[in-house]
């Protein structure tokens, strides 16, 4: 059986960030709505405070498990010194959900992090031109749950120049979703919205991401939470079409038939059935 952490952690819409070294803001953070805090030792933190940040979590840890929210530990490059040393610390502590390693480029680092923390659930951050390539790979890696885009480190890294719909990244985000449907992974994780206080623009981010199979989305800010709960909702008319397809295929009980002048067979029902649930889940 699933454990129920890590089923939280797969359905999870929102994935808060919060700097491992303001320990002021983890229980705001975890009380703000959102599916996972992500506790982070990377790089909202600068490099003299990791060893702060390190004691900061740990120091927390227990209460902020109390509050019943799933706690996951970004660490820094697992392939590096303080990686490891992220890795030794973050062994000893009670019950993380997850762990999010950052730039994923190779699955033999990926199945290190995997047994140092005797497989505790893993979310990939796909944030390089290697790690795009080693997508088929990547997502086969022991321990990987979901798959989620780094894209800013991804811009970085490759000196594209993206325009406002990021479109230069559609073939980023086409190749996360088939790594992630070949190696029936739970589904992936978009990257943030930097612009903490433009509504507009994270409703218009996160229906890119449903578009392309996405069903979760990291946040920085606690009042991004609600907002992408809502915008990942399904519209009222996509939830009626929905409805409307699924009593129509029970009616015909199961055989192809027309709903609106549109033929509705098997592949039409399935995501119908989908934006049932996800409308269920909200």
């Amino acid at each position: 059986m699933t454990d129920p952490m890590t089923a939280r952690i797969a359905q999870a819409r929102t994935l808060l960030f919060v700097p491992g070294n303001r320990p002021e803001r983890f229980e705001k953070a975890a009380r703000c709505g959102a599916d996972a805090v992500v506790l982070d030792l990377e790089d909202s933190v600068p490099p003299a405070d990791k060893l702060a940040a390190r004691a900061a979590i740990a120091r927390e840890w227990t209460r902020l498990l109390g509050l019943g929210v799933p706690l996951v530990v970004r660490i820094n490059t697992a392939d590096g010194e303080i990686g490891r040393a992220d890795l030794a610390w973050l062994a000893a502590l009670p019950s993380p959900a997850a762990v999010m390693v950052p730039k994923a480029e190779s699955v033999s680092s990926l199945e290190q992090v995997h047994h140092a923390l005797h497989g505790v659930p893993i979310l990939a951050l796909i944030e390089s031109a290697a790690g795009y390539a080693a997508l088929p790979c990547l997502g086969g890696a022991s321990g990987v749950l979901r798959l989620v885009v780094g894209h800013i480190d991804f811009v970085a890294d490759t000196g594209l120049q993206c325009d406002e719909d990021e479109s230069e990244l559609a073939p980023l985000r086409f190749a996360v979703n088939i790594a992630t449907r070949l190696n029936r992974l739970a589904p992936p994780v978009d990257g943030v919205t930097v612009q903490i206080g433009d509504e507009a623009r994270l409703r218009k981010d996160v229906r890119r991401a449903l578009r392309f199979g996405f069903t979760g989305k990291l946040c920085i800010h606690p009042a991004q939470v609600a907002v992408v709960h809502d915008a990942f909702m399904p519209t009222g008319e996509e939830l009626a079409w929905a409805r409307k397809v699924l009593a129509a295929d029970s009616a015909a009980g199961g055989a192809a038939v027309q709903v609106d002048g549109r033929m509705v067979d098997l592949p039409v029902v399935l995501q119908a059935r989908k934006t049932v649930a996800l409308a269920a889940r909200a």
